[in-house]
Protein backbone atom coordinates (compact mmCIF):
# COMPACT_ATOMS: atom_id res chain seq x y z
CA UNK A 1 0.00 0.00 0.00
CA UNK A 2 1.20 3.48 -0.87
CA UNK A 3 1.78 6.03 1.86
CA UNK A 4 -0.64 8.84 1.25
CA UNK A 5 0.98 12.26 1.51
CA UNK A 6 -2.49 13.86 1.38
CA UNK A 7 -4.41 13.48 4.63
CA UNK A 8 -7.53 15.34 3.53
CA UNK A 9 -9.41 16.64 0.49
CA UNK A 10 -11.12 19.99 0.01
CA UNK A 11 -14.49 19.82 -1.72
CA UNK A 12 -15.55 22.97 -3.60
CA UNK A 13 -18.64 21.96 -5.54
CA UNK A 14 -20.49 25.26 -5.40
CA UNK A 15 -19.00 28.47 -6.77
CA UNK A 16 -20.26 32.06 -6.67
CA UNK A 17 -22.73 31.40 -3.84
CA UNK A 18 -21.41 33.96 -1.35
CA UNK A 19 -24.59 36.05 -1.57
CA UNK A 20 -26.95 33.07 -1.58
CA UNK A 21 -25.52 30.81 1.12
CA UNK A 22 -28.39 31.17 3.59
CA UNK A 23 -31.05 30.70 0.92
CA UNK A 24 -29.31 27.63 -0.53
CA UNK A 25 -28.74 26.13 2.92
CA UNK A 26 -32.41 26.65 3.84
CA UNK A 27 -33.51 25.04 0.58
CA UNK A 28 -31.21 22.04 1.05
CA UNK A 29 -32.27 21.62 4.68
CA UNK A 30 -35.92 21.69 3.59
CA UNK A 31 -35.25 19.07 0.90
CA UNK A 32 -33.36 16.93 3.41
CA UNK A 33 -36.22 17.04 5.92
CA UNK A 34 -38.81 16.29 3.22
CA UNK A 35 -36.85 13.29 1.94
CA UNK A 36 -36.20 11.83 5.40
CA UNK A 37 -39.72 12.52 6.71
CA UNK A 38 -41.53 11.16 3.65
CA UNK A 39 -39.50 7.95 3.68
CA UNK A 40 -40.01 7.47 7.43
CA UNK A 41 -43.77 7.94 6.99
CA UNK A 42 -43.81 5.23 4.32
CA UNK A 43 -41.74 2.88 6.50
CA UNK A 44 -44.05 3.41 9.49
CA UNK A 45 -47.16 2.96 7.33
CA UNK A 46 -45.89 -0.39 6.06
CA UNK A 47 -44.69 -1.43 9.51
CA UNK A 48 -47.96 -0.77 11.35
CA UNK A 49 -50.49 -1.80 8.68
CA UNK A 50 -50.65 -5.59 8.53
CA UNK A 51 -52.41 -5.38 5.14
CA UNK A 52 -49.14 -4.02 3.70
CA UNK A 53 -47.03 -6.94 4.91
CA UNK A 54 -46.66 -8.32 1.40
CA UNK A 55 -43.59 -8.64 -0.88
CA UNK A 56 -44.24 -5.49 -2.93
CA UNK A 57 -44.24 -3.27 0.17
CA UNK A 58 -41.19 -4.99 1.63
CA UNK A 59 -39.37 -4.02 -1.56
CA UNK A 60 -40.59 -0.44 -1.13
CA UNK A 61 -39.23 -0.47 2.46
CA UNK A 62 -35.83 -1.61 1.21
CA UNK A 63 -35.87 1.11 -1.46
CA UNK A 64 -36.74 3.76 1.15
CA UNK A 65 -33.87 2.63 3.38
CA UNK A 66 -31.36 2.76 0.52
CA UNK A 67 -32.42 6.27 -0.49
CA UNK A 68 -32.35 7.49 3.10
CA UNK A 69 -28.87 6.00 3.42
CA UNK A 70 -27.66 7.91 0.35
CA UNK A 71 -29.05 11.18 1.68
CA UNK A 72 -27.63 10.69 5.18
CA UNK A 73 -24.23 9.82 3.68
CA UNK A 74 -23.77 12.82 1.36
CA UNK A 75 -25.84 15.66 2.83
CA UNK A 76 -23.59 16.49 5.84
CA UNK A 77 -20.75 17.27 3.41
CA UNK A 78 -23.10 19.28 1.20
CA UNK A 79 -24.35 21.30 4.20
CA UNK A 80 -20.79 22.20 5.17
CA UNK A 81 -20.04 23.05 1.57
CA UNK A 82 -22.95 25.49 1.34
CA UNK A 83 -22.23 27.19 4.68
CA UNK A 84 -18.46 27.55 4.31
CA UNK A 85 -17.97 27.51 0.56
CA UNK A 86 -15.81 24.40 0.96
CA UNK A 87 -15.70 21.22 2.98
CA UNK A 88 -12.61 19.52 4.43
CA UNK A 89 -12.84 15.75 4.48
CA UNK A 90 -10.22 13.24 5.59
CA UNK A 91 -8.78 10.75 3.14
CA UNK A 92 -10.29 7.72 4.89
CA UNK A 93 -13.71 9.32 5.33
CA UNK A 94 -13.65 10.34 1.66
CA UNK A 95 -13.13 6.72 0.61
CA UNK A 96 -15.81 5.57 3.05
CA UNK A 97 -18.31 8.11 1.73
CA UNK A 98 -17.58 7.11 -1.86
CA UNK A 99 -17.94 3.41 -1.03
CA UNK A 100 -21.24 3.78 0.85
CA UNK A 101 -22.70 6.05 -1.84
CA UNK A 102 -21.77 3.58 -4.59
CA UNK A 103 -22.93 0.57 -2.58
CA UNK A 104 -26.35 2.06 -1.80
CA UNK A 105 -26.79 3.21 -5.41
CA UNK A 106 -25.98 -0.27 -6.70
CA UNK A 107 -28.28 -1.80 -4.07
CA UNK A 108 -31.09 0.45 -5.30
CA UNK A 109 -30.28 -0.66 -8.84
CA UNK A 110 -30.70 -4.33 -7.89
CA UNK A 111 -33.87 -3.59 -5.91
CA UNK A 112 -35.47 -1.96 -8.95
CA UNK A 113 -34.80 -5.18 -10.88
CA UNK A 114 -36.32 -7.32 -8.14
CA UNK A 115 -39.37 -5.05 -8.07
CA UNK A 116 -39.71 -5.41 -11.85
CA UNK A 117 -39.60 -9.20 -11.40
CA UNK A 118 -42.28 -8.94 -8.71
CA UNK A 119 -44.56 -7.07 -11.15
CA UNK A 120 -43.78 -9.66 -13.83
CA UNK A 121 -44.87 -12.53 -11.58
CA UNK A 122 -47.98 -10.58 -10.45
CA UNK A 123 -49.14 -10.00 -14.04
CA UNK A 124 -47.74 -12.87 -16.09
CA UNK A 125 -48.01 -15.63 -13.47
CA UNK A 126 -50.88 -14.25 -11.38
CA UNK A 127 -52.22 -17.66 -10.30
CA UNK A 128 -48.81 -18.69 -8.96
CA UNK A 129 -47.86 -15.30 -7.48
CA UNK A 130 -48.37 -16.22 -3.82
CA UNK A 131 -46.49 -19.49 -4.30
CA UNK A 132 -43.50 -17.79 -5.98
CA UNK A 133 -43.31 -14.47 -4.13
CA UNK A 134 -43.58 -15.65 -0.56
CA UNK A 135 -42.50 -13.47 2.35
CA UNK A 136 -39.46 -15.71 2.81
CA UNK A 137 -38.40 -15.44 -0.82
CA UNK A 138 -38.95 -11.68 -0.89
CA UNK A 139 -36.80 -11.19 2.22
CA UNK A 140 -34.12 -13.40 0.66
CA UNK A 141 -34.16 -11.32 -2.54
CA UNK A 142 -33.83 -8.11 -0.51
CA UNK A 143 -30.89 -9.57 1.44
CA UNK A 144 -29.18 -10.62 -1.81
CA UNK A 145 -29.64 -7.10 -3.24
CA UNK A 146 -27.97 -5.53 -0.18
CA UNK A 147 -25.13 -8.07 -0.07
CA UNK A 148 -24.36 -7.72 -3.79
CA UNK A 149 -24.73 -3.95 -3.53
CA UNK A 150 -21.96 -3.73 -0.93
CA UNK A 151 -19.76 -6.39 -2.52
CA UNK A 152 -19.80 -5.02 -6.09
CA UNK A 153 -17.70 -1.84 -5.47
CA UNK A 154 -15.38 -3.45 -2.92
CA UNK A 155 -12.64 -4.37 -5.42
CA UNK A 156 -12.78 -0.87 -6.88
CA UNK A 157 -12.45 0.65 -3.39
CA UNK A 158 -9.33 -1.42 -2.72
CA UNK A 159 -7.76 -0.27 -6.01
CA UNK A 160 -8.50 3.39 -5.26
CA UNK A 161 -6.98 2.99 -1.81
CA UNK A 162 -3.77 1.75 -3.46
CA UNK A 163 -3.37 4.91 -5.57
CA UNK A 164 -0.96 7.62 -4.36
CA UNK A 165 -2.46 11.09 -3.84
CA UNK A 166 0.43 13.50 -3.45
CA UNK A 167 -0.45 16.64 -5.43
CA UNK A 168 -3.70 18.59 -5.73
CA UNK A 169 -6.37 17.81 -3.15
CA UNK A 170 -9.28 19.98 -4.35
CA UNK A 171 -12.38 18.08 -5.49
CA UNK A 172 -14.90 20.01 -7.57
CA UNK A 173 -17.95 18.04 -6.55
CA UNK A 174 -20.68 17.92 -3.91
CA UNK A 175 -19.12 14.98 -2.06
CA UNK A 176 -16.44 12.32 -2.57
CA UNK A 177 -17.11 10.37 -5.74
CA UNK A 178 -15.00 8.23 -8.03
CA UNK A 179 -14.48 10.41 -11.12
CA UNK A 180 -13.19 13.60 -9.45
CA UNK A 181 -11.14 11.52 -6.99
CA UNK A 182 -9.38 9.52 -9.71
CA UNK A 183 -8.38 12.70 -11.50
CA UNK A 184 -6.31 13.72 -8.45
CA UNK A 185 -4.19 10.57 -8.35
CA UNK A 186 -0.52 11.28 -9.09
CA UNK A 187 0.22 7.89 -10.67
CA UNK A 188 -1.03 5.83 -13.58
CA UNK A 189 -4.58 4.90 -12.70
CA UNK A 190 -5.56 3.15 -15.94
CA UNK A 191 -6.31 -0.12 -14.15
CA UNK A 192 -8.63 1.61 -11.68
CA UNK A 193 -10.37 3.52 -14.49
CA UNK A 194 -10.88 0.30 -16.43
CA UNK A 195 -12.20 -1.40 -13.29
CA UNK A 196 -14.57 1.50 -12.62
CA UNK A 197 -15.81 1.56 -16.20
CA UNK A 198 -16.15 -2.23 -16.42
CA UNK A 199 -18.02 -2.69 -13.15
CA UNK A 200 -20.28 0.29 -13.76
CA UNK A 201 -21.13 -0.45 -17.37
CA UNK A 202 -21.56 -4.19 -16.78
CA UNK A 203 -23.88 -3.64 -13.81
CA UNK A 204 -25.98 -0.96 -15.50
CA UNK A 205 -26.21 -2.68 -18.88
CA UNK A 206 -27.08 -6.04 -17.34
CA UNK A 207 -29.73 -4.68 -14.97
CA UNK A 208 -31.27 -2.19 -17.42
CA UNK A 209 -31.45 -4.92 -20.09
CA UNK A 210 -33.11 -7.18 -17.50
CA UNK A 211 -35.76 -4.55 -16.80
CA UNK A 212 -36.37 -4.01 -20.53
CA UNK A 213 -36.85 -7.76 -21.11
CA UNK A 214 -39.08 -8.05 -18.04
CA UNK A 215 -41.36 -5.22 -19.14
CA UNK A 216 -41.44 -6.49 -22.72
CA UNK A 217 -42.94 -9.72 -21.33
CA UNK A 218 -45.30 -7.73 -19.09
CA UNK A 219 -46.45 -5.61 -22.05
CA UNK A 220 -47.05 -8.72 -24.15
CA UNK A 221 -49.16 -10.23 -21.34
CA UNK A 222 -51.14 -7.01 -20.88
CA UNK A 223 -51.96 -6.76 -24.59
CA UNK A 224 -53.40 -10.28 -24.45
CA UNK A 225 -55.85 -9.35 -21.69
CA UNK A 226 -59.47 -9.46 -22.75
CA UNK A 227 -60.91 -6.30 -21.20
CA UNK A 228 -59.69 -2.71 -21.08
CA UNK A 229 -60.35 -2.68 -17.33
CA UNK A 230 -57.86 -5.51 -16.83
CA UNK A 231 -55.27 -3.77 -19.00
CA UNK A 232 -55.76 -0.46 -17.17
CA UNK A 233 -55.33 -2.14 -13.78
CA UNK A 234 -52.19 -3.95 -14.95
CA UNK A 235 -50.67 -0.77 -16.35
CA UNK A 236 -51.39 1.11 -13.11
CA UNK A 237 -49.47 -1.46 -11.07
CA UNK A 238 -46.37 -0.89 -13.23
CA UNK A 239 -46.54 2.86 -13.89
CA UNK A 240 -44.89 4.03 -10.65
CA UNK A 241 -42.04 1.55 -10.94
CA UNK A 242 -41.38 2.53 -14.55
CA UNK A 243 -41.23 6.23 -13.62
CA UNK A 244 -38.73 5.62 -10.81
CA UNK A 245 -36.64 3.29 -12.98
CA UNK A 246 -36.54 5.93 -15.73
CA UNK A 247 -35.48 8.65 -13.26
CA UNK A 248 -32.87 6.39 -11.65
CA UNK A 249 -31.26 5.12 -14.85
CA UNK A 250 -31.46 8.54 -16.46
CA UNK A 251 -29.15 9.97 -13.81
CA UNK A 252 -26.96 7.00 -13.05
CA UNK A 253 -26.10 6.31 -16.70
CA UNK A 254 -24.28 9.63 -16.95
CA UNK A 255 -22.76 9.37 -13.48
CA UNK A 256 -21.11 5.99 -13.82
CA UNK A 257 -20.75 5.15 -17.50
CA UNK A 258 -18.60 7.88 -19.00
CA UNK A 259 -15.08 7.89 -20.38
CA UNK A 260 -12.60 9.45 -18.01
CA UNK A 261 -10.91 11.27 -20.91
CA UNK A 262 -14.10 13.26 -21.34
CA UNK A 263 -14.38 14.07 -17.65
CA UNK A 264 -16.51 17.12 -16.99
CA UNK A 265 -16.94 18.60 -13.48
CA UNK A 266 -20.15 20.31 -14.63
CA UNK A 267 -21.62 17.00 -15.79
CA UNK A 268 -20.59 15.36 -12.51
CA UNK A 269 -22.28 18.13 -10.51
CA UNK A 270 -25.48 17.91 -12.54
CA UNK A 271 -25.75 14.13 -12.22
CA UNK A 272 -24.82 14.26 -8.51
CA UNK A 273 -27.65 16.73 -7.86
CA UNK A 274 -30.00 14.55 -9.89
CA UNK A 275 -29.14 11.34 -8.09
CA UNK A 276 -28.64 12.61 -4.53
CA UNK A 277 -31.49 15.16 -4.49
CA UNK A 278 -34.08 14.70 -7.22
CA UNK A 279 -34.36 10.91 -7.21
CA UNK A 280 -34.76 10.52 -3.39
CA UNK A 281 -37.15 13.49 -3.36
CA UNK A 282 -39.44 12.23 -6.14
CA UNK A 283 -39.37 8.52 -5.32
CA UNK A 284 -41.63 8.55 -2.19
CA UNK A 285 -44.25 10.68 -3.92
CA UNK A 286 -44.22 8.80 -7.21
CA UNK A 287 -43.95 5.27 -5.86
CA UNK A 288 -45.70 5.27 -2.51
CA UNK A 289 -47.90 8.29 -1.85
CA UNK A 290 -49.72 7.55 -5.14
CA UNK A 291 -50.39 4.05 -3.86
CA UNK A 292 -54.00 3.58 -2.77
CA UNK A 293 -53.13 1.21 0.09
CA UNK A 294 -50.65 3.64 1.64
CA UNK A 295 -53.05 6.55 1.06
CA UNK A 296 -55.78 4.58 2.81
CA UNK A 297 -53.55 3.87 5.82
CA UNK A 298 -52.46 7.51 6.12
CA UNK A 299 -56.06 8.67 5.85
CA UNK A 300 -57.15 6.30 8.64
CA UNK A 301 -54.15 7.28 10.74
CA UNK A 302 -54.82 11.02 10.58
CA UNK A 303 -58.53 10.48 11.15
CA UNK A 304 -57.75 8.55 14.34
CA UNK A 305 -55.35 11.29 15.45
CA UNK A 306 -57.99 13.92 14.74
CA UNK A 307 -60.64 11.96 16.66
CA UNK A 308 -58.24 11.43 19.57
CA UNK A 309 -57.43 15.16 19.70
CA UNK A 310 -61.13 16.07 19.60
CA UNK A 311 -61.92 13.66 22.45
CA UNK A 312 -59.15 15.17 24.58
CA UNK A 313 -60.44 18.67 23.81
CA UNK A 314 -64.03 17.72 24.78
CA UNK A 315 -62.83 16.03 27.97
CA UNK A 316 -60.75 19.05 28.89
CA UNK A 317 -63.75 21.40 28.40
CA UNK A 318 -66.03 19.12 30.38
Amino acid sequence: MYNQSISEFIIVGFTNIVHHQQLLFTLMLLLYLIIITSNIIILLAILFDSHLHVPMYYFICALCLSEMGIVITVYPTMFTLVLNGKAHISFNYCLLQMYIFHSLSITENYLLNVMAYDRYVAICKALRYHAIMTLKSSKLLIAICWILGFLTPLAYLILVNQLPFCGANVIQHLFCDSSPLLNLACANNDLTIIMDFTLSSFTIILTSFSIIITYANILAAILKMKTSEERKKAFSTCASHLIIAFIFYGSIAFMYVKLQTNYSPELDLATAIHHSILTPLLSPFVYSFRNKDIQSFLKRFFQRKKGFAENIHVSFIS
